[in-house]
């Protein structure tokens, strides 16, 4: 009727105002983290405004019903029946040579922080390296930390030490850590705890065994010395106290 009021229009038009707000206000805050990481060019600092919508995936999320293939192809042979099957989503036909490629694969593919976990796991220490070199993207760093924080397992102890030790020599580094949010710093804490109480081994569930480890947690006895300084001297590179 005449005269009256379209409430539904209205809470429409509220909810475009204030979505539009809030990309505002988002893509400010990446505007001036972009003059902060003192970015090297315009398609830098492009990217970050582009991505601030992005946010780390949850525990919760999960991958659709895809076709997948192993990890490993040898993990079809194993006849050890804890070791269960690390699957890596079709759309992954290669692991990554370049950090736009991982970036890439790290968003569209990995759809659970388990399946991140492995692929931290997969790439490995030297190969991260080479990928960072250059630069590790902003937000990347604290999703990493969350990543290991919820996954690691002792078996996995000196692998991640190594990952941590890696991305530690990549350029702003110290500007990446002091940029975490203080949940990553929580999680960061918390990785570094974890990884203190994990000294002795203890075997990780099924669900994460990662073969290549297997054979550092047998000689770890002969290495503590050196892991434990590794562990303090990346703890106070992470500001994790």
């Amino acid at each position: 009727m005449e005269g009256m009021i379209d409430f539904r229009a209205l809470e429409k038009e509220l909810q475009e105002a204030v979505a539009a707000d809030e990309k505002y206000q988002r893509e400010n805050e990446a505007k001036f983290r972009a003059v902060r990481q003192k970015v090297a060019s315009y398609e830098e600092f492009r990217d970050i405004v582009l991505a601030s919508h992005l946010k780390p995936l949850e525990k919760r999320d999960r991958i659709g019903n895809k076709a997948k293939v192993p990890w490993n192809s040898c993990v079809r042979k194993a006849s050890h029946k804890q070791e269960s099957k690390v699957e890596l989503p079709q759309e992954l036909q290669h692991l990554p040579e370049t950090s736009s490629e991982f970036y890439r694969n790290w968003r569209r593919c990995m759809k659970s922080s388990q399946e991140q976990y492995q692929f931290l796991l997969q790439l490995g220490s030297q190969k991260l390296g080479q990928i960072f070199q250059t630069d590790l993207a902003f937000g990347l760093l604290g999703e990493f930390l969350t990543v290991l924080s919820e996954n690691v397992c002792g078996k996995d102890r000196d692998s991640v030490l190594e990952i941590l030790e890696s991305l530690s020599g990549t350029k702003r580094f110290g500007l990446n850590v002091e940029l975490l949010s203080w949940e990553e710093k929580e999680s960061c804490r918390n990785l570094f705890e974890k990884l203190r109480m994990m000294e002795t081994g203890p075997v990780c569930s099924p669900k994460f065994v990662h073969k290549e480890s297997t054979s550092v947690t047998q000689t770890s006895g002969q290495s503590d010395g050196s892991t434990e300084r590794k562990w303090m001297e990346l703890m106070h590179l992470y500001q994790a106290p």
